[in-house]
């Protein structure tokens, strides 16, 4: 993807990549298992999986198949009990926690059901917080950036209202540009049409298929059913296990009008 600012390298891992695999993201024999008093509770069961850059991948499963638990530790929130996780050459199960908020700050976007904007800052400024945070861009380019993102996903004329002023898909929209601001690999999405009506989590899908086709690798957590029209691939789960893993070729971009 085109980078219109450089990043202070200074916030980034110094950490050497594996340059040999073609995966962005790829998982080994990863199990994630829990202490209860009922005893050892598996989340996630050996599980192998690859990502390609540019994929926008939808991952289902019912509630308690280990979704969340997947998504947690390719974002470093959470380890591994084993198994090795790798994204973008970085060995994430291997960072230590401060180590992980530094590397998670520039290199994943996170994208949530409900939107979780600052609603006393500004949607510009809700945008700039990520570059803030991490001190990825020098602060006299921080609004350009954030306006140039807002452009992006349709929503520029909004710039100076504050988050409550919005609809709930232009809200997304904004939480979208936000998750975008330090120019991530991986953007993962948990449930972001949830919260929304028909048409705009339409416009938010189209959006994200967008993004994918820019470069951007989309990882979606959803309980929707009807989401093939739109990801390049499913991953679906049961029980902590990858029981469904298929790519969708016959999918047609379709092109819906932001409300």
């Amino acid at each position: 993807m085109h980078k219109l600012f450089h990043r202070n390298s200074a916030a980034s891992i110094a950490q050497p990549k594996d340059t040999e695999s073609p995966y962005l993201i790829e998982l080994q024999r990863v199990t994630k298992q829990y202490s209860t008093p009922a005893g050892t509770f598996t989340a996630i069961n050996e599980i192998d999986l690859q990502v390609e850059a540019g994929e926008f991948v939808a991952i289902t499963g019912k509630s308690g198949s280990g979704k969340s638990t997947l998504l947690n530790m390719i974002t470093a929130i959470d380890t591994p009990t084993s198994g090795a996780i790798t994204v973008d050459g970085v060995a994430v199960d291997k960072l230590s926690q401060n180590q992980s908020a530094i590397w998670r700050g520039t290199n994943i976007g996170l994208v949530f059901q409900f939107f979780q904007l600052l609603p006393t800052l500004s949607v510009a400024e809700n945008v700039m917080l990520p570059m803030d945070f991490c001190n990825t861009y020098p602060t006299r380019e921080r609004r350009e950036r954030a306006l140039m993102l807002l452009e992006r996903v349709g929503v520029l004329d909004q710039a100076d209202k504050v988050p409550t002023l919005l609809s709930g898909g232009q809200q997304q929209r904004v939480a979208i540009a936000r998750a975008l601001a330090n120019d991530p690999p991986v953007v993962v999405a948990d449930e972001p049409t949830g919260n929304l009506d028909s048409q705009m989590a339409d416009a938010t899908l189209s959006l994200f298929q967008e993004l994918a086709a820019g470069g951007q690798t989309i990882l979606m957590v959803t309980h929707e059913r009807t989401v093939t029209e739109w990801v390049s691939r499913t991953v679906h789960l049961a029980d902590g296990i990858v029981v469904a893993d298929s790519l969708i070729t016959d999918r047609v971009p379709r092109e819906v009008a932001y409300v």
